[in-house]
């Protein structure tokens, strides 16, 4: 399972309904792929339709969607927003990261 601050529910609704998506109906897609300075990034969209093999999980009243590859390596993540003054944006923080790069938008298992 995935969960969700209550920083980050706030901006994910304000984000959804700035993109036209419905935050009571639609998805954060959330997923991992090859890249970074550590070897995996996240990926973070909204999206309003399932994937066959698609996790779904809700927590703090946001819908996420997880692709089943990515699943193995969120296990566990706290999704937060930081709006601090070193920069603004998602972070995600994953216990199942043994090493994460200095702007922590990626990591390695």
């Amino acid at each position: 399972m995935i969960k969700v601050s209550d920083t980050a529910k706030n901006k994910v609704v304000q984000l959804m309904s700035e993109d036209g998506f419905n935050p009571s109906t639609d998805y954060v897609r959330v997923g991992v792929k090859s890249g970074g300075c550590s070897g995996l990034s996240y990926d973070l969209k909204f999206d309003n339709a399932q994937i066959e093999g698609d996790k779904v999980f809700e927590d703090n009243g946001v819908k996420i969607i997880v692709d089943k590859k990515s699943f193995l390596y969120l296990i566990g993540t706290t999704l937060e927003y930081s709006g601090g003054l070193n920069g603004s944006g998602f972070v995600f923080n994953n216990p199942n990261a043994n090493r994460t790069c200095g702007c922590g938008e990626s990591f390695s298992l």
